[in-house]
């Protein structure tokens, strides 16, 4: 009783506290509710206060509203003044009228101010460009001024105007940007002016003029701040070219000048990122070395020049293309991607028309190739330990690098070694996808695999089934060789791969689908399973094809002038069953396999799919071969040429032993529980077709044989006649009414094959047999139905 009176007090105590808690909560949550008011009445006051037309309601209001507020704290009951805070407190959806009227003061139209800002001065300068141009080419066509007074005249306009158009830079700087840019322009036109036309000024100094009014472009873009002074110096540096490109040993300068520009642009990218100036000078000078190789390049006397240049181009390009965001650590964009990639593939793609045209350059493209991947890989290593950017870039690099290996493969090496390199090369990239969670490294191993696969083939068709008897060299020694091994190395390294995928310990980075992931595996499976079969499918068909090759003869007849050829058709027939049993062995320990170690039933059920083609192919070409060479053996033509043994009639119980293990260990897969399906009736079916298919073969072969051949229809009747008796009792036994059904089909076809195509070709003794033989089986089945009718009676009743 005590313990329950201190219980009843506890909780008494318990109720009052949550009692006290609870009225505190209400009161903090009334005092929040007001502060908020509060803060809106005055955020909406402060911007009445800013209009200037209301002033002195604002001031009252927010006294008034604020006292009302205080008051309302102190009694409970806050509706002393019902009407005044409507009409003071605005709520923030609505706006009032002097909110609406000091905002428009602000609003300025954007278009008129891109039109007089941005617009205007530029089509201005634009028209004085073409002004000053339209009176130079009329004072020269009226040689109203010499040709000095020219160029004088244009340099002075051209200063005049860049010293007018600086000393408005501190009150206008967009205004003056553009007179500057136009004055550069006037002084690039003035002096290609003075070189083309008037022969005023050398070469040399042209180049040196055009130079320093590049480098003071640049530098005053910079100071500027402004892309439009960079690009117009940029173009009018590239004007150049066409002036310096006559002659013999120009292009030296012409490189040189436009290698000056990229660099000074790379100097201009360590501190601004001017993406259009990148693309601009990257697409103008590719573009000039592509026109001049197409155009000017000898091999002979240009090889060392072209080199020097390419490799000059390629390294600033680089260097630009990574320097800002390098220092700056942002991200690169698609843009930047593409510019990068475009960069290493212009300069390969250059690099190796030079170097294939060239006599001792074709030996060294392999190199090149690697010197690439090498370049790409230098630099993803300082900025992997210098961490100077993100791992998306490092992956992006070594990317490239793995991209230049897989090129170097084919263009260095040949046939099995581009597969397994390739293979390999794919294998370690999937690894280091799947282990690192490294997307990028595993989205470049699925376009490996297919290369790889691709070159595995290519390895087969150009290996395999070429052999000349004329030429030992192209005989290929079964099982002991490089064809094969590379084909096993290659099933290793898929194999690796799918033992990754199938692993619930490395999930992928990239593919997130289910059903996209579903196909990869599917489609990783089915290469390795392909590989593993024709691998040695490939041997065996090369071992009796090379033998077929082999046995051919010339015989030389009187009765035709031209010899006659013949081969032993038997080798051919011997491939055929030999792949047939290679096949039948290969399911049947693909099954064990699955059995006993991985259980998996997306290869369980390849499995069963592959073990039913399997057995059709044997079924229906593999009984015929055996027929062939049945059929063979007893002609004996061209026996003394070609010897034809007895193992003819007898490899067809090799065949039958391989089909009773296949369709053991299909019995075993199908019952196996990770199968989760029920295949009971569908393997009866495919077991008792697959025997009465041979057993009706194997009567035919004795019956042949035995030389009895009119009799193989009699005995084909009674044999199918016997095999649905047999399984109408099966299906009594075992409960199976498919099997009944399955039966009385078989007899249904038996009687009709009977009437309507046996007996037009029997004797009448053999008519007699056959129908009391087939009428005594239909009394028995009869008689098995009647007999066991309560059977089938309890089975139809489940």
């Amino acid at each position: 009783m005590k313990n329950m009176t201190n219980d009843q007090d506890k909780i008494n105590q318990l109720s009052e506290k949550l009692d006290i808690l609870l009225r505190r909560q209400n009161d903090f949550s009334r005092e929040i509710n007001q502060l908020k008011i509060e803060i809106e009445q005055l955020q909406s006051a402060t911007s009445l206060q800013s209009s200037k037309e209301v002033p002195p309601i604002v001031d009252k209001t927010v006294t008034h509203t604020s006292v009302n507020i205080k008051s309302e704290k102190l009694t409970p009951n806050a509706e002393s003044h019902p009407k005044e805070q409507p009409a003071t407190v605005p709520t923030p959806k609505q706006k009032t009228s002097a909110q609406l009227i000091s905002k428009k003061p602000k609003v300025k139209p954007k278009l008129e101010k891109f039109i007089g800002e941005n617009l205007i001065n530029k089509i201005g300068i634009i028209i004085t460009i073409i002004g000053v141009s339209i009176g130079s080419k009329y004072s020269i066509e009226h040689d109203l001024i010499n040709p000095l007074t020219r160029i004088v005249l244009g340099y002075l306009t051209g200063l005049g105007l860049m010293a007018f158009g600086i000393k408005l830079k501190k009150k206008y700087k967009n205004y003056s940007a553009v007179l500057v840019s136009g004055a550069m322009t006037i002084m690039y036109f003035i002096t290609y002016a003075a070189y083309s036309f008037y022969d005023l000024i050398p070469q040399e100094m042209t180049f040196l003029l055009m130079l320093v009014f590049t480098a003071f472009t640049l530098v005053t873009s910079i100071h500027y701040n402004k892309q439009i002074i960079a690009h117009i110096g940029l173009v009018g540096a590239y004007a150049v070219p066409f002036l310096l490109s006559q002659g013999e040993g120009k292009v030296a300068f012409l490189f040189s000048y436009m290698a000056i520009i990229n660099s000074a642009i790379l100097i201009i990218a360590f501190k601004k990122y001017w993406k259009w100036l990148n693309y601009s000078s990257f697409c103008l000078t590719w573009l000039i070395y592509v026109l001049w190789y197409v155009f000017d390049y000898q091999s002979d006397n240009h090889l060392s020049l072209a080199i020097t240049f390419l490799v000059l181009f390629f390294t600033i390009f680089y260097l630009t293309f990574l320097a800002y965001k390098l220092l700056h650590k942002e991200k690169f964009v698609v843009g930047d991607i593409i510019l990068l990639f475009n960069n290493s593939f212009i300069f390969y793609g250059i690099g190796y028309v030079i170097f294939k045209d060239h006599a001792i350059g074709k030996h060294l493209l392999g190199v090149f190739t690697l010197a690439n991947a090498v370049i790409h890989f230098v630099v993803s290593s300082i900025i992997y330990r210098l961490k100077l950017a993100d791992k998306n870039l490092f992956y992006l690099i070594i990317g490239l690098v793995l991209t230049f290996i897989t090129i170097a493969v084919p263009v260095q090496l040949d046939g099995n070694w581009v597969t397994l390199l390739w293979v390999g090369e794919a294998a370690l990239l999937f690894w280091m996808g799947r282990t690192k969670n490294i997307a990028v490294f595993e989205k470049l191993s699925y376009p490996l695999m297919c290369l790889a696969l691709f070159s595995l083939v290519q390895d087969w068709t150009t290996t395999y089934g070429h052999y000349v008897p004329e030429k030992p060299a192209t005989r290929i020694t079964p099982l002991f060789n490089v064809n094969l091994l590379s084909s096993m190395l290659f099933v290793v390294a898929f194999g690796f791969i799918n033992f990754l995928n199938a692993s619930k310990k490395y999930t992928s980075a990239l593919i997130k689908d289910k059903g996209l992931s579903k196909m990869i595996s599917f489609s990783i499976l089915g290469i390795l399973l392909f590989t593993m079969y024709y691998a040695f499918r490939l041997e065996i068909a090369n071992y009796w094809g090379q033998l077929f090759k082999d046995s051919m003869i010339t015989l030389n007849t009187d009765s035709s002038q031209y010899p006659s050829y013949y081969k032993n058709y038997d080798l051919i027939s011997f491939k055929t069953i030999w792949i047939i049993n290679y096949s039948l062995l290969f399911v049947s320990l693909l099954a064990v396999v699955n059995i006993s170690k991985f259980k998996h039933i997306k290869l369980g059920f390849i499995t069963l799919a592959l073990i039913l083609l399997t057995l059709v192919l044997f079924l229906t070409q593999g009984l015929y071969v055996l027929s062939e060479l049945r059929e063979s053996y007893l002609e004996q033509s061209l026996s003394e040429y070609y010897q034809r043994s007895i193992f003819n009639c007898y490899i067809r119980y090799i065949s039958y032993a391989l089909v009773a293990l296949t369709l053991v260990y299909c019995y075993k897969l199908s019952r196996q529980k990770f199968i989760q399906r029920n295949f009971n009736q569908s393997f009866d079916f495919l077991l008792h077709i697959t025997v009465l298919w041979m057993g009706s073969s194997e009567l035919i072969h004795w019956i042949d044989i035995a030389g009895l051949t009119h009799t193989y229809k009699l005995g084909l009747s009674i044999l199918w006649g016997v095999y649905a008796l047999f399984l109408i009792v099966l299906g009594i036994w075992k409960k199976k009414k498919t099997l009944r059904i399955g039966a009385i089909a078989l007899f249904g076809i038996t009687l009709i094959k009977l009437f309507f195509y046996d007996i037009s070709h029997l004797d009448t003794i053999a008519k007699t047999i056959v129908l009391v033989s087939l009428g005594i089986l239909l009394l028995i089945i009869s008689f098995l139905y009647n007999k066991y009718k309560h059977i089938i009676s309890d089975e139809t009743s489940h």
